[in-house]
C-alpha cells in the first residue's frame, strides 16, 4: 500500500519510547499511515543527552561531529559562530541524490527509523528535532529521495540528507495528495516550523542504516506472504499433474531432515491438498515412479528460503534494537566515535533474500513449463490451449514468466561483495546495502508475478481435469484458490483471448494476499 494522505486523527498510534520498535511498527507507519508520537521517557533521555553535547560544544578541545568537520574534513576545528552553518552545509551538500524518486513507503520507513534512533537519546539531538520529524510523518509530507546516492556506509547519507533538508524547510517534498510543492508551503499548511540545526544535529540526522533497514523489513513481510503463496501454487501444480502427496508426509521432513522451513512448506502443501481426488494417480495411464524435482522437492527449496527469511528476521530485529549514529552519547555521558553505521549486517541478508527469491521463482517456472508440455503433463493439452495449433494457450505467459526469472537471477548477484572507496579514502570500505535493498524490492515484485503465472496455469489445468472427469475433483482448498482467481478476473479454459489482463489480475491477487486468505478459509492458518 502506497497511499498519499495525511494521517487521520483516529489512525492507529505508534509511540516511540526508549524501548525498541518492532517490524510491525515500521509497517504500520510506512504502509498503514499510522500516527507517531515520542513518549515522555524518550524526550527526557534526549534532553539529558543534549545537555552533554552542549557541554562539549562549550569546551575548547575539538570533538568530532560537534566542533569539527566531517569525514576527510574532520581535522578542522570549527569555531562556535560557524557551527550552525556547518550543520546546514552538511545537509545541503550531502543531499546529492540522483535518479527517480523512491517509493513513498520507503521514505516513511526511513524517516520513522531515523526518528526512532533520535528518540533513543544516544544521538544528542534536541527533542524538538525528533518531534518535528514526527510532525512531518503525521502531516503526510514526504521528502523526495532519489534512487542513487547511498553507498551503505556512514549511513544512507544522501537519502537521509534529502529528508533532513525538508526538516530545515528546504529541498523537495510531496504533500498528502502526492503532489510536489514548495517545502515552505507544505510546512506552513501543516503548521510546522522549520528546524534551525545546532551542533551535531545535522550529522545525527543522516548517519544511519535506516533506508536499507526499512526496505529489509518490508521485503521480509512481502516474502512471508509469497512463500505461503508458493506452497499453494506448488500444491495446485502437483494436483494438476496427478502427482503424489506422499512425499509431503510429516515423517519425511522434520524427523529425518530437521530444517524448520522445509517442514512448514510440506505441511502447507499437505493441508492445501487435503481431500483431493486427483493426487496419487501417478501410476495410472502414464506410470512414473517419482514426480519431477520441481514437484517433489518443492518443500526443500521453499523451506530453504523460509529458513533464510528467518535469519533475515533475526538480523532485522537486532538492527531495530540498534541506535546507529557516529559519534554516540553513551549512558555514562561519554561521546565516542564508532563504526556502527557500516551496513554490512543488513546488506548481507538483503542479498541472501534476493538469492532465495530467485530460486523460488526458478522452481515455479519449471513447474509451469511442465504443465504446458503435453509430453510431461500427463494428459493435459499442449500449452493448456483449447484447440492446440489454432490456439496458443498459455505459451507466451511462460515466456513472460521466464523473462522475470532470468531478471531475478541477475538481481541475485550480490551487491555487498562490492565496495568502492570515497571521501578521499577515509571511507575506504562500504557495504552497498542500499543497492542490495533496491534490487531486492524489484526481485520481490518479480517473484509475485512469477507465482501469478503459475497460479494462472495451475488453475486452468485443474479446470481442464475437472471438465474431463467430474468424479476426480480438486481439493476444497485448491478449488477455493481457483474460485478466487476467477473472481479476481483470471479467465479459465477456452479459446485464446487478450491474456495480459488475466496475468495482471493474478498478480494483484497474489500481491494483495487475497489468494492466501481464500485458501486459509478452507485450511485454517498456513505458515
Amino acid at each position: 500500500m502506497d497511499m498519499h494522505s495525511a494521517v487521520a486523527p483516529d489512525a492507529p498510534l505508534v509511540q516511540v519510547g526508549k524501548a525498541d520498535v518492532s517490524a510491525e511498527d515500521v509497517l504500520a507507519v510506512a504502509r498503514g499511515n499510522a500516527r507517531v508520537e515520542i513518549g515522555p521517557d524518550a524526550l527526557a533521555e534526549m534532553a539529558a543527552a543534549r545537555a552533554r553535547i552542549d557541554a562539549l560544544a562549550a569546551e575548547p578541545r575539538p570533538v568530532y561531529g560537534v566542533s569539527t568537520g566531517f569525514g576527510a574534513l574532520a581535522v578542522r576545528h570549527i569555531s562556535p559562530e560557524l557551527r550552525a552553518q556547518l550543520q546546514r552545509s552538511l545537509v545541503r551538500s550531502h543531499a546529492a541524490g540522483m535518479g527517480p524518486a523512491v517509493e513513498r513507503e520507503v521514505v516513511r520507513a526511513l524517516m520513522f527509523l531515523r526518528m526512532k534512533t533520535l528518540a533513543s537519546g544516544r544521538t544528542g539531538v534536541r527533542p524538538l528535532v525528533a518531534q518535528t520529524m514526527a510532525a512531518l510523518l503525521n502531516a503526510g509530507i514526504t521528502p523526495v529521495v532519489r534512487e542513487f546516492g547511498s553507498l551503505g556506509c556512514s549511513g544512507d547519507l544522501a537519502p537521509l540528507s534529502h529528508c533532513a533538508l525538508v526538516l530545515m524547510g528546504e529541498g523537495t517534498a510531496t504533500g498528502p495528495d502526492g503532489v510536489e510543492k514548495p517545502v515552505a508551503e507544505l510546512l506552513a499548511a501543516a503548521g510546522i516550523e522549520p528546524v534551525e540545526l545546532l551542533e551535531k544535529e545535522g550529522l545525527a540526522l543522516i548517519n544511519g542504516t535506516d533506508g536499507m533497514l526499512g526496505m529489509l523489513v518490508m521485503a521480509i513481510a512481502d516474502l512471508q506472504r509469497l512463500f505461503t503463496t508458493a506452497d499453494i501454487t506448488a500444491a495446485m501444480t502437483l494436483e494438476a499433474l496427478l502427482g503424489t502427496d506422499k512425499v509431503l508426509a510429516p515423517e519425511l521432513h522434520a524427523p529425518i531432515r530437521p530444517h524448520p522451513g522445509q517442514a512448514l512448506s510440506a505441511a502447507n502443501m499437505l493441508a492445501v491438498l487435503k481431500g483431493s481426488g486427483l493426487t496419487g494417480h501417478h501410476q495410472d495411464d502414464a506410470p512414473r515412479v517419482q514426480d519431477a524435482y520441481s514437484i517433489r522437492c518443492a518443500p526443500q527449496v521453499a523451506g530453504a528460503g523460509r529458513d533464510t527469511l528467518a535469519h533475515a528476521q533475526l538480523v532485522a530485529s537486532r538492527e531495530l534494537a540498534a541506535s546507529v549514529d557516529n559519534p554516540v552519547v553513551l549512558p555514562d555521558g561519554r561521546v565516542e566515535s564508532n563504526g556502527n553505521f557500516h551496513g554490512a549486517p543488513v546488506a548481507y541478508v538483503l542479498d541472501f533474500l534476493a538469492i532465495a527469491a530467485a530460486d523460488l521463482g526458478s522452481i515455479s517456472e519449471r513447474r509451469t513449463d511442465r504443465l504446458l508440455d503435453r509430453s510431461r503433463s500427463h494428459g493435459l493439452p499442449a500449452f493448456l490451449a483449447d484447440d492446440p495449433g489454432v490456439d496458443s494457450g498459455l505459451m507466451i505467459a511462460q515466456y513472460t514468466q521466464a523473462a522475470l526469472v532470468s531478471e531475478n537471477k541477475r538481481l541475485a548477484v550480490p551487491a555487498s561483495v562490492d565496495s568502492i572507496p570515497s571521501s578521499a579514502m577515509q571511507e575506504d570500505h562500504v557495504s552497498m546495502g542500499w543497492s542490495a535493498a533496491r534490487k531486492l524490492r524489484q526481485a520481490v515484485e518479480n517473484l509475485g508475478r512469477i507465482l501469478a503465472v503459475e497460479l494462472t496455469a495451475a488453475a486452468r489445468a485443474l479446470e481442464i481435469r475437472q471438465q474431463a472427469d467430474a468424479s476426480g475433483g480438486p481439493a476444497p482448498a485448491t478449488a477455493a484458490a481457483m474460485a478466487a482467481a476467477r473472481e479476481a478476473g483470471v479467465g479459465g479454459a477456452g479459446r485464446d483471448r487478450f491474456l495480459s489482463p488475466d496475468l495482471e489480475a493474478a498478480a494483484a491477487l497474489v500481491a494483495s494476499g487475497d489468494l492466501v486468505r481464500a485458501v486459509e478459509r478452507v485450511t485454517g492458518p498456513l505458515a
